[in-house]
């Protein structure tokens, strides 16, 4: 990994790809959605703060676990600009994730659970499959997958398929 001298204080977007690991379009897209911020030369070319290391490097992070960009920013936004964040801003920022990842946890963990079942009934009745309609909440009123976005996340375990694919009908 190529060495920037403590002396340099403003990296090159190539500079910052290279030591961050993130391809320049990706780092022109972080700056395009408020995540890193650069000045421009008289040259109109990027140069970005030497933290700006950092806070890519907690992008990065952030969205492995799969925290949208835009909770991301907000997170990112609490900070001082032009500070690194640290070990405790982590930490900190980190820990109002949590419930929302445990959530989601939740869910995939349940839809797996229910994937098997579903796909050994073979089915996948819109009446009454618990991928297609979880706890059979559109039943009585109609049927059909344009209902599935109002579908409430606040249900709780979906039934079970019936064994016999003839019972789905």
């Amino acid at each position: 990994m190529p060495q920037i001298p403590e002396k340099i204080h403003e990296l090159t977007v190539g500079q910052l790809s290279a030591r961050s690991g993130a391809a320049v379009s990706a780092l022109h897209f972080y700056e395009s959605k408020g995540l890193i911020s650069s000045r421009r030369t008289t040259g109109n070319q990027r140069r970005y703060h030497r933290d700006a290391l950092r806070r890519v490097a907690f992008v990065r992070a952030a969205q492995r676990v799969g925290i949208p960009l835009a909770t991301i920013r907000e997170a990112l936004a609490e900070l001082p600009e032009e500070r690194t964040p640290t070990r405790a801003d982590w930490a900190r920022l980190s820990e109002a994730w949590r419930s929302e990842l445990d959530e989601r946890i939740k869910q995939l963990s349940r839809l797996r659970d229910h994937l098997t079942d579903c796909i050994g009934c073979g089915c996948l009745s819109l009446d009454n499959c618990v991928l297609s309609n979880p706890d059979d909440v559109f039943g009585e009123r109609r049927t059909g997958s344009r209902l599935m976005a109002e579908r409430d996340a606040t249900s709780g375990p979906a039934p079970q398929c019936p064994t016999e694919p003839e019972d789905c009908r």
